[in-house]
């Protein structure tokens, strides 16, 4: 048994109604368990450059990783702590990448991108964000975010300054305090979840979360979560109902079947190069 016949991914992106070009990049590979977001920020167009060399960057790193652990190169670490160096790894990667095109590029000055990235394993999941695009998991039909904002919004929230219903009304919206590339180092808020047969996990940018609220993902993801491709559809189209004024991008996977295997996703991902 492998990942993609335990997991179903689905993945759409859209312009929106109020931009001229998509700053949003995502990527999806169920054979690896590796679901990446990133929505870009700075200067005309240099946000789609860096959402898409995270994208891009973190990706084929872990790929090449997988190779080095079949191959032995890395036999000093196990289990989840090896996928959360890789993950790591992969990242500041990724952040070192963008912020050098940004210092060498003036057209690229400034520019960075939020980031979430989950891996399964195992019966696990490994979630690293950076910003405010955010990963959902909807468990027993209730939606949960598994994510936190890196925003000033969620500071005041946490502050106790404002409330969650102020907070849509809030000009503070996209006011990130964390984000990938900008400067030369970045934290990656890293942690591990227990996986369950029949969730159901959403990562989106908040192209879609800015317009359409939790009440309405929660019911829209239980009334058409058996084809993940009208759900993506359905909450795109919510979000340019409801005015459309950024990006917005979803990934949907669906665990059919438990996933604990002898043989861990990198070595299945190397044979199958042979």
């Amino acid at each position: 048994m492998y990942f993609d016949e335990v997991l179903e991914i689905v993945r759409l992106t859209d312009v929106g109604q109020c931009r001229d070009h998509n700053e949003d990049a995502i990527a999806s590979d169920a054979d690896m368990g590796l679901v990446v977001l990133a929505d870009g920020m700075g200067g005309y167009k240099a946000g789609e450059v860096a959402s898409e060399i995270a994208v891009l960057s973190i990706s084929a790193e872990l790929k090449e990783a997988m190779l080095n652990h079949a191959s032995g190169k890395l036999d000093t670490l196990f289990g989840m702590q090896a996928e959360s160096h890789l993950i790591i790894n992969a990242v500041k990667n990724a952040n070192d990448a963008i912020y050098h095109v940004s210092q060498t590029q003036p057209q690229c000055a400034g520019m960075g991108t939020t980031l979430v990235v989950g891996l399964f394993t195992n019966n696990k999941l490994l979630v690293g964000h950076i910003g405010d695009s955010r990963m959902y998991r909807l468990r027993s039909q209730t939606l949960m975010q598994i994510t936190e904002d890196h925003s000033i919004l969620q500071e005041q929230i946490k502050a106790g300054l404002i409330t969650q219903e102020q907070a849509k009304y809030s000009n503070n919206k996209n006011l990130v305090t964390r984000a990938l590339g900008v400067d030369s180092e970045v934290e990656l808020e890293l942690k591990e979840y227990e996986v369950e047969e029949g969730d159901l996990y959403l990562l989106c940018s908040d192209g879609l979360t800015d317009l359409v609220d939790d009440e309405r993902i929660q019911f829209t993801l239980n009334m058409v979560s058996l084809d993940l491709t009208a759900t993506a559809e359905m909450l795109v189209e919510m979000a340019n109902d409801n005015g459309g004024k950024d990006n917005i991008s979803v990934i949907l996977i669906k665990v059919h079947k438990p996933f604990e295997f002898k043989r861990r996703w990198y070595n299945k991902f190397f044979s199958s190069l042979k």
